[in-house]
């Protein structure tokens, strides 16, 4: 018997709620009907779910981590049935199945998109495709925090420095994770402006940013970055994803501060200042080294973003930057950094303990005194088995659509990975739109399974499996 907290979704029903109501304000403001009544629809039924799921919730039973795994998997599949109402119900004649897919891509904050021309879009439905993201960005937060149970020790030890797991703090704990994410996005959105990007493409570049998203309210980067000021400003922005979100939070608030703040943000700031030096001395030719930032930017924070230019012998670095990823504690994806360096040291000092069996090898993290155990090792090494199993399935699943077996490669990567296609991975113009409905359901199923944490799938295999 499964136990869905659905209570714990009402919370983000009632966000979709205030969004549609935002939305509906900045309609009228700026005259734009076109899809008015969309946001009404999205509006009230938010509102009536919110209400339902907060009033009508079964009596409180003790969770399972399974149960906590199903409600999130169930939140990635009904909060974007609402989401999807004004692109379904807007004056483009989308199709139920495209505008599902464009509302679970921004969900996710993957960024791919059925729109060929995005110009042809009226302003209220740019803006919305950039809310859903935001609202994703925080829901991936939130649900880091609820499945706290199936992440090693030492994150869960780093992570109290700021939060509470006990149950009579969960308003307090999700308070300070809604203000610091709001209090961020307001800081991106100030930055943009101060470096004279239009204030429209400013806002909806902050939802972008802060969730690791990858909608645009252009066609093109290009078109709204114009002179190379803008480009490293905007560059250094896109870490917001990348750092955890607490990073900043120490830097201003924490008085006395200690390493074990700091120690993932540490290695993380080492690990990109080596990846901006190697592209700084190697693949820097003809001036090209903010384009490249930009592009390392973006794909260490799965964001994905690029200006025009193709460089596709860097195809396959871009890629593997998106698979190692960010922080823990962002809304960027991949397998994370922190995990693929303390397997890799674990495994040297494997070997090191063979040649030299009398000396002792700490599995220590460098700027801190944590050290991670054998059952650690084991679970960063399923995340990784499973990511090869993920990618290969969705890989295959692809090529029956007769995508060419690069293309489905790659996509299926940044599927994954939740990062948006572009130059950088030499898939700028594949085409959504015109995929069929297997292939768009798969996609939609392999966006979900890269934000839930690929660890949480062999936990419902195994408990699928292994019945009690």
């Amino acid at each position: 018997m499964f136990n869905l907290r659905i209570r714990y979704l009402s919370f983000f029903f009632g966000l979709i709620t205030i969004l549609s109501f935002l939305n509906v304000v900045y309609s009228y403001y700026l005259n734009l009907y076109l899809n008015l009544n969309t946001y009404y629809i999205s509006l009230i039924s938010s509102l009536i779910i919110a209400i339902i799921f907060y009033k009508f919730e079964i009596k409180k039973i003790k969770n399972t981590i399974f149960d906590k795994i199903l409600t999130v998997f169930f939140g990635y599949l009904s909060l974007p049935l609402i989401l999807c109402l004004p692109f379904y119900f807007s004056i483009y004649n989308l199709t139920f199945l495209n505008s599902y897919f464009e509302a679970v891509s921004g969900f996710t904050s993957t960024g791919f998109t059925i729109f060929e021309n995005i110009k042809n879009i009226d302003q209220s439905l740019i803006l919305w495709r950039s809310s859903i993201q935001w609202i994703g960005g925080l829901y991936f937060l939130f649900s880091i925090v609820y499945l706290i149970d199936i992440y090693d020790e030492s994150f869960k030890k780093s992570l109290t420095n700021y939060l509470s797991f006990n149950s009579s703090e969960i308003l307090k704990q999700s308070t300070k994770i809604l203000l610091l994410y709001s209090g961020l996005t307001l800081f991106i959105f100030i930055i943009l402006n101060l470096i004279s990007i239009r204030s429209f493409n400013s806002l909806n570049l902050a939802f972008t940013i802060i969730s690791s998203g990858g909608f645009l309210p252009t066609n093109e980067l290009s078109n709204i970055l114009k002179n190379n000021t803008q480009i490293f400003i905007f560059s250094l922005l896109l870490l917001f994803s990348y750092f955890s979100i607490f990073f900043t939070y120490n830097l201003l608030f924490i008085k006395k501060k200690s390493i074990n703040f700091f120690y993932e943000d540490l290695h993380l700031i080492f690990y990109y200042l080596a990846v901006v030096s190697i592209f700084l001395l190697f693949f820097s030719f003809n001036s090209d080294f903010l384009k490249n930032l930009l592009s390392v930017s973006s794909s260490m924070s799965n964001v994905g973003f690029s200006l025009n230019y193709e460089q596709s012998n860097l195809n396959i670095i871009y890629l593997i930057l998106v698979i190692i990823g960010g922080s823990f504690f962002s809304t960027s994806s991949g397998l994370r950094f922190i995990k693929i360096y303390s397997l890799f040291k674990y495994s040297i000092n494997q070997i090191l303990s063979f040649s030299r069996p009398k000396n002792i090898f700490m599995n220590k993290l460098l700027f801190t005194k944590i050290n991670f155990d054998f059952e650690e090792i084991n679970k960063y090494f399923l995340t990784i088995i499973i990511f090869i199993i993920s990618l290969f399935t969705l890989t295959i699943l692809l090529s029956f659509s007769l995508i060419d077996f690069e293309s489905a490669f790659k996509l299926s990567i940044l599927t994954i990975m939740n990062t948006v296609n572009s130059t950088s991975y030499g898939l700028s113009e594949f085409d959504f739109y015109n995929l069929n409905y297997f292939t768009k359901y798969c996609l939609i199923l392999f966006m979900i399974i890269g934000r839930i944490e690929l660890l949480t799938i062999l936990i419902i295999i195994k408990k699928f499996l292994f019945k009690d």
